[in-house]
């Protein structure tokens, strides 16, 4: 990849382990933001905000409406919204119906970055429990960014990586010790 723009991180049951062990390394001035997608349960935001801000030399925070995105700045999708990308690369909160039972739903983020980033895009689909970012997934494919996933034996939740790589183009597979080193390789 000649040019990485953005890096989205989707996620479900047991993703929050891989993050904690990915965020450590991570250079601090990556040359794009971090945009991460989890599946969460409304009302403690903040805590998972301040739970991986400890953990890294980015900063981290959770998105609000209309903010512009930043290079070396991880950013987190609030619960009970689906989160957009606009064309002038401001993110937009969308309350609309859940899909896969979920909003934030990762194809939706997948979908919307993939639109605006094209070939500058890279997403990594982690540990979960349904299918959720397969057909983001595949949309990045098509628009020719750059698709990842968990290898499924290193997840807690084997479903979600297992599911895509069944069903979409994978470019790379790889377990969380690698993850750190291939995001700072993106950035050089």
């Amino acid at each position: 990849m000649e040019n990485c723009e953005a890096l989205l991180i989707g996620g479900s049951a047991g993703s929050l382990d891989v993050l904690l062990k990915v965020l450590p390394d991570l250079d601090s001035l990556l040359t794009f933001p971090i945009v991460i997608v989890l599946h969460r349960k409304p009302g403690k935001e903040s805590l998972l905000t301040d739970v991986l801000s400890t953990r890294t030399k980015l900063k981290v925070k959770e998105i609000e409406e209309k903010e512009q995105l930043l290079p070396s700045m991880i950013y987190i999708a609030p619960p009970s919204y689906h989160l957009l990308i606009e064309k002038n690369k401001t993110f937009s909160l969308d309350a609309s119906e859940k899909i896969n039972f979920s909003r934030p739903s990762i194809d939706v983020s997948f979908d919307s970055a993939s639109e605006v980033f094209g070939r500058n895009l890279v997403c990594i689909l982690l540990s979960g429990a349904n299918s959720d970012g397969s057909k983001g997934l595949h949309k990045v494919h098509q628009n020719g960014g750059q698709t990842v996933v968990q290898n499924p034996d290193s997840a807690v939740t084997r479903f979600m990586p297992e599911y895509a790589l069944e069903h979409v183009k994978i470019d790379s597979v790889l377990i969380p010790e690698e993850m750190a080193n291939y995001i700072n390789q993106l950035s050089k």
